[in-house]
């Protein structure tokens, strides 16, 4: 029997409960000598799952990774110190990944599709040189009086702020040149929460008090008045309020969510990765706190050049945009950051039209895909007083 077809007899075990239900006995902390696969020796279990690890290092295959994770506690442990978080692996395996920096040593390239009916973006991880892709994070629009808000979730068919697969969203003001991104949960141990009717009517709803929820702002993002004439290139900047500005140097650390913390435990229902219940708060963070505003990570874009033969603005996307559009931007770390060198010459993020509904995004340490995803959101948006 392949370790394959072992992992499928055992979720179809739990999911039919004709083990007795051993897989939630172990949950809980028992054992039961009829879960076999549940019981093999610690060293042989590592040993077969880091092999697994090893082999299916890309998607769909890698799907045999987060079925491991959802056997059962043993299984779900060991997997969790065999995954690498995608700064050193360059891998998206679970929905946490989401939220934790890109690769450091290059970009992790990604694709947005915008549904002009519905108002909807969803964001892929691009697996071959054609569009298809896994799917990652959507957004909806939402227009108010005031402002303009993106809702950001897990799940394609479900956002709403109400939702377990609520990550966080995008609010621009009026003119569409200033943008806050928040995250549904502290990005960081240090992170204050932003009061708002929304949060207060989050806060009731919650089932545990012991749950952070609401607006947590991690990012600003404005566009500048662009002084060049219509149509010119946008001038933008990000102000990275949860990544300190050391993160670009050389041995710098950005913080790092290691775990979703959900008030309802029946959320991910499919991968109990996601409901550890130990050391809950210890676990959700690791690296260093985030500095105050004014030592936080700022990113600028990078300016582009004028082509005389093409009597254009351009940039060099290295093959990934194809559609000229005052949509595309690169960003760079702010020479305000530090002192000037090849970190701060490196491409953050860069974002580009390559169809009609259809826009490349890749992004690196120290942002995260949420974040990046956040912020090539604010650029769909018509912004009145740039163009």
């Amino acid at each position: 029997m392949t370790i394959k077809s072992i992992i499928h007899d055992m979720m179809w075990r739990r999911s039919h409960r004709v083990v007795g239900d051993a897989a939630d006995h172990d949950m809980a902390g028992g054992s039961s000598p009829t879960c076999c696969w549940a019981n093999l020796p610690q060293e042989l279990l590592r040993e077969i799952l880091a092999k697994i690890e090893a082999a299916d290092s890309a998607w769909p295959s890698r799907r045999s990774v987060v079925a491991c994770a959802g056997v059962c506690r043993s299984w779900r442990q060991i997997t969790k110190e065999i995954v690498k978080v995608p700064e050193l692996s360059g891998y998206l395996t679970f929905p946490i990944s989401v939220k934790q920096p890109g690769p450091r040593d290059y970009l992790l390239q990604c694709f947005i599709k915008r549904n002009r009916s519905t108002q909807t973006y969803h964001l892929y991880l691009s697996l071959t040189n054609a569009d298809d892709g896994k799917f990652l994070l959507a957004a909806r629009k939402c227009r108010r009086a005031t402002c303009t808000d993106y809702i950001i979730s897990l799940h394609s068919d479900d956002m709403s702020k109400g939702s377990s697969t609520y990550l966080g969203k995008l609010r621009s003001n009026f003119l569409g040149t200033k943008f806050i991104v928040y995250d549904g949960q502290p990005p960081h141990a240090g992170a204050k929460m932003t009061r708002s009717r929304s949060t207060r009517l989050a806060n009731l709803k919650q089932v545990s008090p012991r749950i952070p929820f609401g607006n947590y702002s991690v990012a600003h993002i404005s566009y500048e008045l662009n002084v060049l004439g219509s149509r010119g290139p946008r001038r933008m900047q990000c102000v990275m309020d949860s990544i300190p500005a050391s993160a670009i140097e050389s041995g710098g650390v950005a913080p790092t969510q290691t775990e979703f913390l959900f008030s309802n435990a029946d959320s991910f229902p499919s991968i109990p990765f996601f409901r550890s219940k130990s050391n809950r708060s210890e676990k959700f963070l690791s690296g260093p706190l985030a500095c105050q505003k004014d030592g936080a990570l700022v990113l600028r874009n990078k300016a582009p050049r004028w082509h005389e033969q093409l009597q254009c603005w351009c940039l060099n996307f290295h093959g990934r945009v194809t559609v000229a559009s005052v949509k595309n931007f690169q960003l760079v770390a702010s020479p305000e950051n530090g002192p000037a060198g090849l970190e701060h010459e490196k491409i953050i993020l860069q974002f580009g039209k390559v169809g009609k509904d259809l826009f490349t995004m890749d992004y690196r340490y120290p942002i995260s895909a949420f974040q990046a995803f956040a912020i090539c959101l604010s650029s769909f948006d018509t912004k009145i007083a740039c163009e």
